[in-house]
Order: structure tokens, then C-alpha cells, then sequence
């Protein structure tokens, strides 16, 4: 009678068990990033960007801002993905602040880019250094964290220290649109 239940049991404990992370290897016109993304604290989050991963959406765009920390031009973040092109651009995804997820902003966290809480669709951004200025507070809903670089930070500090136009979209992104993006040339899910 116990052999029949095994089996059951067995896919109960499977059922269960929290996601494990993905690999997913981004490889760009200077060389491969690999991120990991953690679907087990960020699912909401994790699941669209491995949904722009599993459509080929970040295919052929590239990363496009170099966001260097006031006075600390090693700090900051480098920012790609779709670039709001509204082809590639899939539903906004809800907000999972780092107050729910746990997760930090600290070098090579991997979290998405958006205007509003709620408008996050296929930008994404890479943390070089302390970015817990990115984090939520009580007065601010900060960023959603959901992965990090597990090798390729050299390339993504070479990125931040790439020329920049001295203007911007905006007053608040004058100075950190690359004059050379780097290109995406395909992040693919690694095994």
C-alpha cells in the first residue's frame, strides 16, 4: 500500500519545492553576461523578464544608459533592453518592492526599470557598487530586484564608464544616454 503512495508523494514534494534560480546568458557585442533570476523571492518580476527572454524580445536591442552615482563615477547602473520600443513591449507587470522580495540593490543586482509602480515592462538594469539608494523605504516603493550577475561584471563596469551624450530625456537622465550603445545580440536560457 506504501509503494502506491510514493509516487504521489513524490510529486507532492516536487509540486512544493521552491523554483530554482535561471541562468541566462546575455551575450552583447563586447562579450557575455550571465544573470541569474530568482523566481522563488521575485516571481511576478522573474517571470516577465524570462518571458522577454523566452520571445527573443531583448534579440538585437541593446544597452543603451550609463547611470553613473553623483561623485562616484565607479557607481551606478547600466540600463537595456527593449527601450520602450512598443514592438517588443509586453504588459506592464505589478511591483514587487524589496520590502516583499528581501532582495537588495548591491553590485550586480539585477532589477527592472519603470516610471510609476506598476509600469515595468522589458527595461531592465544592472547595479554596479552600493545601490541600496534603489531600494524600497517607507516613503519610496524603490526598485524590483529579482536576479544578479553571476559572471560578466567587468563588461557591465566598462558599460558604465562608456562616453555619454551631455544631454537627456530627461533632467534627471541628462548625461547618461551611451553615444555607443551595446548591442544585445541574444539572451537565451542557459541549462
Amino acid at each position: 500500500m506504501t509503494r502506491r503512495f510514493l509516487p504521489l508523494l513524490a510529486l507532492f514534494l516536487l509540486a512544493a519545492a521552491p523554483p530554482k534560480p535561471v541562468r541566462v546568458a546575455i551575450d552583447t557585442d563586447i562579450g557575455p553576461v550571465v544573470v541569474e533570476v530568482d523566481a522563488r523571492h521575485a516571481p511576478v518580476t522573474a517571470a516577465n523578464f524570462l518571458a522577454y527572454v523566452d520571445q527573443h524580445r531583448f534579440d538585437q536591442m541593446s544597452f543603451y544608459r550609463a547611470a553613473r552615482a553623483d561623485g562616484r563615477p565607479k557607481e551606478g547602473f547600466v540600463q537595456g533592453g527593449t527601450n520602450n520600443m512598443m514592438t517588443r513591449v509586453l504588459k506592464p507587470i505589478r511591483h514587487e518592492p524589496t520590502s516583499l522580495t528581501g532582495l537588495h540593490h548591491v553590485d550586480g543586482t539585477l532589477s527592472m526599470a519603470r516610471d510609476d509602480p506598476g509600469t515595468a515592462t522589458g527595461d531592465f538594469f544592472i547595479v554596479v557598487g552600493d545601490g541600496r539608494y534603489l531600494d524600497a523605504t517607507r516613503k519610496d516603493p524603490g526598485y524590483a530586484a529579482f536576479g544578479h550577475v553571476v559572471s560578466g561584471m567587468p563588461l557591465v563596469r566598462r558599460m558604465l564608464a562608456a562616453k555619454t551624450y551631455p544631454g537627456g530625456w530627461s533632467k534627471e537622465t541628462a548625461g547618461q544616454q551611451m553615444v555607443k550603445p551595446v548591442r544585445i545580440i541574444s539572451a537565451r536560457r542557459l541549462p
